[in-house]
Parts: C-alpha cells; structure tokens; sequence
C-alpha cells in the first residue's frame, strides 16, 4: 500500500519548534543532540510493510525546502527575526541524520542525530509520519475517519448550544489521525465555533489566517543539562533567561514541569514572573498545580487575574471544562488540546513520542510531576538528576521569594 506524500510543508509541525531553534539558532548553535522515538502502548506491532512506508516518507520529508511564502509567513510573526528566516531558507532535513530499524516483533526504533539547531526539527515530522502510516495501513482509514466526524460534529454542537465555554487552540500535529483530518479540524472548529482560538499547526494557521500558538518545549529546558558549565538543578533559570533575552517578554508562556515545578518556582522569581504571560501545565494534577501558582503569583504581589494558565496535558473538553469552571474567575484560563481534536475516533490512539536523551553526549532527562512520562535511557544520570533536584529543593525550601 503505497500512501500519498504525508509531509507536503515544512511548516507542518508545532510553532514551538521554529520559537527553539531560534534561541538554539542564536546562543547555542555548538550543541549537538540524540533523540529517540518510543511508543508507550503495550503490544503495538508495526509490520515490514509500515516500516517501508515510513521510511519512504522520512525520504520524501528530506527533499522538501521552504517556500518564499511560507518564509515570508514565518518573517511575519512578530518575535521570528530575519537572520533565523534567511537561515531557514538555506536549511532543509537531512536523511542522514535519522536512522530506523524495524525487529522481528515489530517494535519500531527511530534515533535523530546531529546538530540540535537540525535534529530538533525531525520530531513532529517524524511522529505525523509515523502515526498516520500505522493509522492508514492497520485500519479502515475511511471509517475511521466517519468515526471521528460523526465525534467532530458532537463537539461543534456542544460548543454551538453553550454546554462549553472555554477558549482553547489545536495541539494535534503529533498525533493526528492523518494531515487531512487535521486540516478538516481547525477548519471547522475555527469557523464553526467561536472557541478556536488558534492552532500550534503553523501551516493551517497561515491557511485559515490563525494565530499560531506556542512556546518551548520540555527539550528547551533538558538540553541546558549537556552544558558542562550550569549546574543541573539550575538548567530551568538558565533557560528562563536565555527565553527572556531572545524574546524580552513577547513570547512568554513558561513550561513548568521539566524537571518538576516545584523546582521551576524557585527560578521563576519576581522577574520571570513579571517578563512572562503565563505558565503552561503538562503533568501532575492540574487543579493542584493551578492553585500553587496562583499562590506563587499572589506572594510576588500580582494579581493573577493579569497571568495565563494554559493547560495540556491529555486534555479532552470534558476535563478542560472543570478546569475553567474551577479557575475562571480567578486567573485567565486557556486550554491546548492535542489528541481529543486529531484523533478521536473510538480506536485507541498510539502514545508515542520522540524524546532528546543526550546533549553533547552527556544524557539529558525529564523529571515531571506525573513520574510515569519520565524518560531517560541512563538510570544512573536519572537518579543523579533526582538526587541533584531533591538537594536544591531541600536547601532552597521557602526561599522562592528572593
């Protein structure tokens, strides 16, 4: 079975990427990195014929270039400079960078390696590919895709007849059903509703007229680790500056939970949380971690009612909805919601994710507040992480408001 082209844009891919490597671009371009892919769902097997398709893709993902209008789109947002614009002009994916491997149950292995200013970019191309290969080629795509329309169609109404009240933006790229359900997605909820109010997808934010939607990622923070002169437990304040340097506060939702927010709090002092719009949750209970940041704005003396909470961790609009019923009168509210948009189709979607494991060749980990999306190939440089993360905590316990 052979697919049509998945990847047709280098644009295809989550804005957080291109907000990265800008930094990366600028301040760290001597940084080389090693990802690696995983797939979280027990028992997935993904047969030689997959393995072929994907590969087939990753090819035809490497012979893509940016368009002058889609480099004049990216010139467009306001915090993206010209010098990273003219680079990406000259940059394309490397196939020799990505290297996959297919055993004989099927578990499939894909490594990104080289500078992280090129490797970084592979991810969400990667995972697009990927998923919608293994969607195509196990299942009946079109009643799939009638599943998901018909759940698509249920949303709509739902947000039509008042039973959700929330703003949110697409976060689906990386595991969307297909880049045609995607596209019917944001075209729908963007002008069905009056909800949508973005898509991190930065192609169909330029094809609808969106806002593109997002920050940094936990790999921003993590790569810090493979910098021999900071000090782990101090990779978050680190990263915080250099955002804040490269931005001056125009781009500024914080990510709290690389290495734990607790930890995150001790470096997001009365500065950053005065230089950032808001803060943005991907593990750990979110009602809990909503209140100890209102609690952290309030002891700076901010109101919070003047900062962002943007929640995304495995939402769907049920949860999103408690979220914003619960705080909504308290702090602004906001939602990125990924998989519940791009793949909801009654069929279980695959968990899989691409992760940065080394830096310089030094590993590099995340420690979230959900201990179970954490994901480190050396145990021995975990452990070590959370022994270095646990001592600052313990040291620095109550001091937050220096």
């Amino acid at each position: 079975m052979k697919l049509d082209p998945i990847i047709e844009s280098l644009l295809d891919t989550d804005l957080y990427k291109f907000n990265m490597d800008q930094v990366i671009f600028h301040k760290h371009t001597d940084l080389s990195g090693e990802y690696f892919f995983l797939c979280r769902n027990p028992g997935v097997v993904f047969t030689r014929e997959m393995y072929a398709e994907i590969n087939a893709q990753i090819d035809h993902l490497c012979s893509l270039r940016f368009t002058r209008r889609e480099l004049d789109y990216l010139r467009s947002i306001r915090y993206i400079k010209g010098d990273y614009v003219e680079f990406l002009r000259l940059w394309h994916p490397i196939r020799d960078y990505v290297e996959t491997s297919l055993s004989k149950d099927g578990e499939l292995s894909v490594v990104v390696r080289g500078p992280l200013f090129s490797a970084m970019q592979f991810e969400i191309y990667l995972l697009e590919i990927v998923n919608e290969v293994y969607f195509r080629m196990k299942y009946d795509y079109e009643a799939l895709k009638s599943a998901a329309e018909s759940r698509l169609d249920a949303k709509i109404e739902a947000f039509q007849s008042g039973q959700y009240t929330f703003n949110f933006a697409e976060f689906g790229c990386r595991r969307r059903l297909s880049r045609e359900w995607e596209d019917e997605v944001v075209r729908r909820l963007s002008q069905e509703t009056n909800a949508c109010v973005g898509t991190s997808n930065v192609y169909l934010a330029m094809k609808y007229g969106l806002k593109p939607i997002g920050t940094y990622a936990h790999e921003f923070v993590q790569m810090y680790q493979g910098i021999d002169s900071i000090p782990l437990a101090y990779t978050n304040h680190y990263a915080l500056e250099d955002w804040y340097d490269e931005y001056r506060g125009d781009n500024g939702t914080a990510l709290s939970d690389t290495l734990t927010t607790d930890l995150f709090l001790l470096d997001f002092n009365r500065a950053m949380v005065n230089n950032f719009n808001g803060v943005r949750h991907d593990s750990g209970n979110p009602f809990s971690w909503g209140e100890k940041l209102i609690a952290h704005y309030q002891k700076y003396g901010v109101d919070p009612k003047t900062k962002l909470l943007l929640f995304s961790d495995s939402l769907d609009f049920d949860r999103a909805q408690a979220l914003y019923d619960h705080f909504r009168d308290r702090i602004k509210v906001s939602f990125g919601i990924g998989t519940f948009c791009s793949n909801d189709t009654g069929v279980e979607p695959l968990n899989i994710v691409i992760k940065l494991q080394t830096v310089n060749g030094r590993a590099v980990a995340k420690l979230s507040d959900t201990p179970g999306k954490s994901m480190c190939r050396d145990e021995e440089y975990l452990e070590y992480l959370r022994r270095s993360v646990d001592f600052r905590l313990r040291r620095e316990a109550g001091a937050g408001l220096q």
